[in-house]
């Protein structure tokens, strides 16, 4: 009854077309006047507990370091640096996209803010080059939702608070898998445009490799400064937040010089309006994770899924099933924060480890992330780059298939996830 509570509000209050954060305070609501126990005030102070978290500061400042580095240049020299590596090649502006995706990947840890800049930067291009827009667009899209898998990663914090999981290990554990589906996107990407009759740009001289490589290495530097720090403990995640955010002004104020003040205010109500968003969800979601706690739901999912404890993997591929349905009807963060305290519950019966699991409950909301109708990075893409809905995600299948693929080829190896993970941490 518990569940059917929970689950009928929250898609009731949905289907109204109520916000996702209202909609999780009237689930929240609901779920007290079934137990009896409804108080405003005690709904007042866990919204206001929801968002009194430490670890949850890396989220602003990542955010803003995303900002900085898309208006501060160090994207486009990102950019350039990679059409200077794989340009030439026949798709070579594809490689280029996701070569430019990874490594923006390892600044912000924002989807949407890398697939927004890649597609400003890159999609004219394509287009010019003679790729098909919507096939171009669609894989400018599956490269951006990298980011929030490659460490640092706002989902990956946003997963390590609501399921009590070191954000260090998670960020490590992230590495391996990041490249795994850029590789998937590599191999779907040269498959498409084996046949096409594209003339690449001229190979770049070696001399012109090295001034790309000279002008982007302030952008390449800050990746190895955030993997060192935190597999030897120089910064917590947090910390790291704050070095990439003040690492990017810094770069970008006075060795690039592309800022000034007046630039830098509408970067930081930007950045502030985004954060204050995401929190207030966050806040919000942390009402109903209380509360299924409190009405023992966890334990009620674990008996439901009693069968499957026996079996790790058949378990996981459940999950992941789950995930990808609620997936194409939720955003990334409410996902996350509604599922996660229910599963890892089943998740520490069962004896799965909980960063491998993290990983791959991540990479299932990323490609979430793609998937129609809600498809946030879609949309991003779409408006950015004045196309139809319909066009993007059409050009985006064969790449999310591929990514569904490296995915559940994790799930079957697990040794995929865990043994680069372990040598990073």
């Amino acid at each position: 009854m518990t569940i059917a509570i929970f689950l009928g509000s929250l898609l009731a209050a949905m289907a109204l077309g109520v916000p996702i954060a209202f909609s999780l305070l009237l689930c929240g609501a609901a779920l007290m006047l079934h137990l009896n126990m409804f108080d405003a005030q005690i709904l007042a102070q866990n919204v206001m507990e929801g968002a009194n978290s430490f670890p949850l500061l890396a989220v602003p400042f990542f955010m803003l370091a995303g900002e900085i580095m898309n208006a501060g240049g160090l994207s486009r020299r990102i950019v350039n640096f990679a059409m200077a590596l794989v340009g030439h090649v026949r798709g070579g502006l594809g490689y280029v996209t996701i070569v430019a995706a990874v490594i923006m990947a390892s600044l912000s840890g924002s989807a949407v803010a890398d697939a927004a800049a890649l597609t400003a930067l890159l999609l004219p291009m394509m287009i010019a080059a003679g790729h098909d827009r919507g096939r171009s667009a669609g894989l400018i899209a599956s490269a951006g939702i990298i980011a929030p898998i490659i460490p640092p990663s706002i989902g990956f914090v946003i997963f390590g608070v609501a399921g009590g999981v070191s954000i260090s290990k998670l960020f490590m554990a992230g590495i391996f898998p990041g490249v795994w589906l850029a590789l998937s996107l590599v191999a779907t990407w040269w498959w498409l445009v084996r046949k096409d009759a594209i003339t690449p740009p001229p190979r770049k001289s070696f001399a012109e490799v090295i001034e790309a490589m000279r002008l982007a290495t302030w952008a390449l530097v800050l990746p190895f400064i955030i993997v060192f720090g935190l597999k030897f403990g120089v910064f917590t995640p947090t910390e790291a937040a704050v070095v990439a955010a003040v690492y990017s002004l810094f770069v970008s104020v006075f060795v690039y010089r592309e800022l000034n003040f007046k630039k830098l205010v509408p970067l930081f109500v930007s950045a502030a309006v985004t954060c204050s968003v995401v929190m207030f969800l966050v806040a919000a979601a942390m009402v109903s994770a209380w509360l299924i706690t409190v009405a023992n739901l966890p334990a009620q999912v674990v008996e439901l899924m009693q069968p499957l404890l026996g079996s790790p993997k058949l378990l996981m591929l459940a999950i992941m099933v789950l995930t990808m349905v609620v997936g194409t009807a939720l955003d990334m963060t409410p996902t996350i924060l509604l599922l996660t305290p229910v599963l890892m519950p089943v998740i520490k019966a069962a004896g799965i480890d909980p960063v491998y699991f993290g990983v791959l409950f991540i990479i299932n909301n990323a490609i979430g992330l793609i998937t129609p109708p809600v498809g946030t990075v879609l949309n991003a893409v779409a408006g950015v780059g004045k196309m139809g809905m319909d066009e993007v995600t059409k050009g985006v299948v064969p790449f999310m298939i591929a990514q569904f693929a490296a995915m559940f080829l994790m799930i079957a190896f697990p040794q995929l996830v865990m043994v680069p993970a372990r040598w990073f941490y």
